[in-house]
């Protein structure tokens, strides 16, 4: 036999044995994973009621204590101002000059724009001008009336003429009344000239400019004023919720109300409860309430869509846990408590008011319990946890842990527990002679197939 021989025989030996070496490696990584990989036994781990082949979650936990909780009524609300005025001008004429700037705030009464008054001065002058004709013509039908009835008295004339006189001085008042009264429209019309503000509040973008034409009928106007303070929130109050919010509201100190940017996260507004509306709306079983607020820095804008909290009461020294405990089932709202064996048990809750981080427990749950809030996926009623104190440091290499490789080569043998994989008490022997045993016939197995390698 030739040494090429030889050395295809040895080159086909370490293959073969690397083959069968990593063969049995990936079949017991195979049965390890399909064990679950866990080594203890009873609740929570295989054969357990926590599930058969899951090992110990670790979990987080709180424990319920006592704290007031704001009992509130959340709702999205509107912004809408008091009064929204659309200024027009109330007679025809071209816009002659305007006296505010988009976005300012202007005061009742305040001369927005001015209408080209100088056809309606001469309107006035002409209405003036015909009083004085028809003063002067009644003047002088009073001195002819005054003169007939003296011929009268001397029975110098006929008593028809002085009757006839005496309508035509009542028929002169009546012009001259008339002409009184043109004189006032002519007045009002020249005064309409000037347009000015209805009410205070902030003006939006103009709609008119120098120049144009107006009439009373524009539908966009001139401006349109919105009044900011105080403004009110609309809002939907659901009807269940409608007798607890009219208690409160009646009483002496009304209800205390919070207008929210629409992420919930930064008040804008501290307002009181106004009103609800007069009748429920049977499509939605809501009805519509009003808050008013100051407003002063103007941070509610008018249309804007905000979020609404009304404190009704508040719930003192209440059980409350953690909102992140409180999980959803087909048996209704539960939590986890953990118990002195380090199990846990399902326990139905009912539930009351929350707040962002805290939620009531009106019964299931008294003071001092703990429950669980994190790593709560996977458990059943009766799983056996671990807190984050009792975790095992050496994780695939702890043999309590039942990692693979201290499985495989019986490493970390120290520091074992009460809990092994075939039942407790003095099993840590066996258990370490195993694993010794174990790493011995690995280290052979190596010896073995480097001395074939070197034939």
């Amino acid at each position: 036999m030739d040494e090429s021989e030889i050395e295809h025989r040895r080159r086909r030996r370490k293959n073969f044995l690397i083959a069968a070496a990593v063969l049995v490696l990936v079949g017991l990584i195979a049965w390890y994973l399909t064990s679950g990989g866990s080594e203890d036994a009873g609740p929570g781990g295989r054969g357990g009621p926590g599930g058969r082949g899951r090992p110990a979650a670790t979990v987080g936990t709180a424990k319920a204590v006592a704290a007031d909780m704001p009992v509130t009524l959340s709702a999205i609300g509107t912004v809408q101002p008091i009064t929204t005025a659309t200024v027009r001008p109330q007679l025809s004429g071209v816009l002659f000059s305007i006296h505010f700037t988009e976005g300012q705030m202007v005061s009742k009464g305040q001369l927005l724009a001015q209408i080209d008054p100088r056809p309606y001065r001469l309107a006035l002058a002409e209405a003036e001008a015909n009083l004085a004709r028809d003063q002067a013509q009644l003047n002088l039908a009073r001195t002819d009336l005054r003169r007939y009835q003296t011929l009268l008295a001397q029975d110098s004339i006929a008593r028809q003429q002085v009757d006839t006189q005496a309508a035509t001085v009542k028929q002169l008042e009546g012009t001259v009344g008339a002409d009184r009264a043109a004189i006032g429209t002519a007045k009002l019309n020249l005064a309409y000239t000037a347009i000015t503000a209805p009410v205070s509040g902030r003006v939006g973008l103009r709609q008119a400019d120098i120049g144009n034409y107006l009439t009373p009928s524009d539908a966009n106007g001139i401006v349109v004023i919105t009044q900011t303070s105080p403004i009110d929130v609309s809002f939907a109050v659901p009807q269940d919720r409608l007798p607890s919010v009219q208690a409160k509201a009646a009483s002496n100190g009304g209800l205390p109300v919070g207008a929210y940017d629409q992420g919930g996260a930064a008040l804008l507004a501290q307002g009181r409860f106004l009103t609800f509306d007069n009748q429920i709306d049977t499509t939605t079983g809501t009805v519509k309430a009003k808050a008013r607020f100051a407003n002063p820095d103007g941070k509610l804008f008018p249309n804007q869509f905000v979020n609404v909290n009304i404190l009704v009461d508040t719930l003192h020294g209440a059980v409350t846990v953690p909102v992140t405990a409180v999980r959803h089932g087909s048996q209704g709202d539960f939590v986890f408590l953990l118990q002195p064996d380090k199990t846990v048990k399902l326990q139905t809750v009912k539930t009351g008011p929350a707040d962002e981080k805290n939620i009531v427990i009106l019964s299931g749950v008294t003071l001092g319990q703990t429950v669980i809030t994190e790593g709560a996926d996977n458990l059943d009623d009766g799983s056996k946890v671990q807190l984050p104190g009792d975790a095992p440091r050496g994780g695939w290499g702890n043999r309590k842990s039942g990692g693979l490789f201290g499985w495989l080569f019986g490493g970390g043998g120290s520091g074992g527990g009460p809990e092994r994989r075939r039942g407790t008490g003095d099993g840590n022997g066996a258990a370490a002679a195993d694993g010794n045993r174990s790493g011995d016939g690995q280290r052979h197995h190596r010896r073995s197939g480097a001395d074939g390698g070197g034939q």
